[in-house]
């Protein structure tokens, strides 16, 4: 459990610096290069994300069970992720439609995968792990559209090519990953 929480703080935090200290990061970037400081967030970042995936495995069979979710509850989650697979590329495909209407749809989609993974799971490791990622998507997201109103921070308008490449891409990565990729990975068939 102690290398879950570790990279569980890790993880969040590195991606909290926006939140809770976003003049101090403005100011690395600029002392440093936008570069260089992705590079080091993202080894940081990746260092915690493979913490919380090895604890999580390590850690999950023998958490306690706090709710047992009803098998319907697995096919609703699954379904759940398909728009959250949608607005995560959105956050990657430039001039798409749902980007210039939410502004940063990569944490909404965040939220709803980490909602709908609550809805399916219920040790106390999966609550802590998907809580504590909608919980702080929720936060970021607020804190973020906060941000872009405070600078008039405008997207550009999507076109509907661009937005189409992103459904097709959403839901092609959606059905690799719960039809296949999920069972490999994670060692559960969302269909199932």
């Amino acid at each position: 459990m102690t290398y879950f929480i570790i990279g569980l703080l890790i993880f969040l935090g590195t991606h909290s610096v926006r939140i809770v200290a976003d003049d101090w990061r403005s100011l690395q970037v600029s002392r440093f290069g936008l570069l260089p400081w992705k590079l080091l967030y993202g080894v940081i970042s990746a260092i915690g994300f493979g913490l919380i995936v090895w604890g999580f495995s390590t850690v999950r069979p023998d958490t306690s069970i706090i709710w047992i979710p009803p098998q319907w509850t697995r096919h609703v989650a699954a379904l759940l992720t398909l728009p959250a697979f949608i607005l995560i590329v959105a956050a990657y495909i430039p001039r798409n439609r749902i980007r210039s209407m939410l502004g940063h749809p990569m944490v909404f989609g965040v939220i709803l995968w980490g909602l709908a993974h609550l809805l399916a799971n219920g040790r106390a490791i999966d609550l802590l792990l998907f809580g504590s990622f909608s919980a702080w998507a929720g936060v970021d997201y607020a804190i973020a559209v906060r941000r872009d109103r405070k600078s008039n921070t405008r997207y550009p308008a999507g076109t509907l090519v661009s937005t189409l490449i992103t459904v097709v891409i959403g839901v092609v990565g959606w059905w690799l990953f719960a039809g296949y990729l999920h069972v490999k990975l994670i060692g559960i068939q969302p269909f199932a």
